[in-house]
């Protein structure tokens, strides 16, 4: 007789808010801290760093009762609901996996780890715990976006023919950057080409098959990347970053009736048109930053969710298998990795 395995059900929070704390106190948490205070149902009850004195000036800054020099003792705070990490990629699978053994909830800034064996195992750890756990890709929640998906799924614009996005954005090389060194998870790729990938996935979805052009930098992280694929529905997708240049980053889905084109940054959209014929339509959205993101995280747990429904986890690993995948195009491996990125002949 086989035995079944006992998954905790998770705990809906439904009589109070839900007790935030911030695993990391850079700009991002900062960000994030803002949001949880502008809309209903969070509070923000603790903050950690590494640096107690910083920890402590960041829970000053925005009255948070409890500020924290060691990572271990806050996740010993029992009132505190959720985590929110927001460190730099390479802690995220250790700092996610310590939050979920704690049995608190998590919201990972992406990408949710540096690979997709570290990310299945993130989210496993998490199912088995009976907590939620959600990758902080804010564009996902947007409702500009979250419109311009569901109108693309209802045919408004035919069938998808092709998709095409790029972000670019320009720093000033050193190779001491977090984009510009491996060891601090490195690469115009996993940085700002997620956004991109995502929204390409979301609107017009996964690779048969996948082409990769690029550059590296003097560390070996890259700077340049071009992605194009064929879907299984037969649309192609053209993806473009760096790290290096300016430009547009106007977004455009084509369909055999029309097309949508995003106005805006790639991860920030700020209005749409769609055309069908003659006929022309610009749509104006709600646009509250990571506010969005955060009364998500509000409705999953006040329903018991231990997953999105707005950000899967077969869609975050489905992403990180692409991201992955032209990374070992590239020949771009990060230290942290225990395997060769490249399979030897004959192997």
């Amino acid at each position: 007789m086989e035995q079944s395995t006992s998954v905790p059900a998770p705990t809906a929070i439904t009589d109070r808010p839900v007790r935030w704390g911030l695993l990391a106190a850079g700009n991002i948490a900062r960000a994030l801290a803002e949001a949880i205070a502008a809309v209903d149902g969070g509070e923000v009850v603790a903050v950690a760093a590494r640096d107690a004195d910083r920890a402590r000036a960041f829970a000053q800054e925005f009255s948070i009762p409890r500020s924290y020099g060691s990572y271990d003792e806050f996740l010993r705070d029992p009132e505190v609901d959720a985590v929110y990490i927001s460190s730099t990629h390479p802690f995220h699978r250790e700092q996610a996996l310590a939050s979920i053994a704690a049995g608190k909830h998590v919201l990972v800034e992406k990408p949710t780890t540096l690979t997709v064996r570290d990310t299945e195992e993130v989210f496993e750890a998490a199912r088995a715990a009976g907590v939620l756990a959600m990758e902080a890709m804010w564009t996902r929640f947007q409702p500009i976006v979250l419109d311009v998906a569901r109108r693309v799924r209802e045919g408004e614009i035919g069938t998808v023919r092709s998709f095409h996005a790029a972000f670019p954005m320009p720093f000033e090389y050193d190779e001491s950057h977090r984009l510009f060194d491996l060891a601090n998870g490195g690469g115009a790729l996993l940085d700002l080409g997620i956004y991109p990938v995502t929204l390409a996935h979301l609107l017009v979805g996964h690779p048969t098959h996948l082409h990769v052009l690029g550059a590296r930098v003097e560390t070996g992280a890259d700077a340049l990347v071009a992605l194009q694929w064929m879907t299984e529905q037969g649309a192609v997708v053209q993806v473009l970053t760096d790290s290096r240049s300016q430009g547009s980053t106007e977004t455009i889905v084509r369909g055999t009736e029309g097309s949508i084109v995003l106005h805006g940054q790639v991860n920030n959209p700020t209005s749409y048109t769609v055309r069908r014929g003659e006929e022309q339509e610009t749509v104006e959205g709600d646009r509250r930053g990571y506010e969005h993101e955060v009364e998500e995280m509000h409705r999953c747990l006040r329903e018991g969710l231990t997953e999105s429904p707005l950000a899967p986890h077969a869609d975050t690993v489905a992403i990180m298998t692409i991201l992955e995948s032209a990374r070992r195009e590239l020949g771009v491996r990060y230290p942290q990795e225990d395997a060769p990125l490249h399979t030897p002949e004959g192997g």
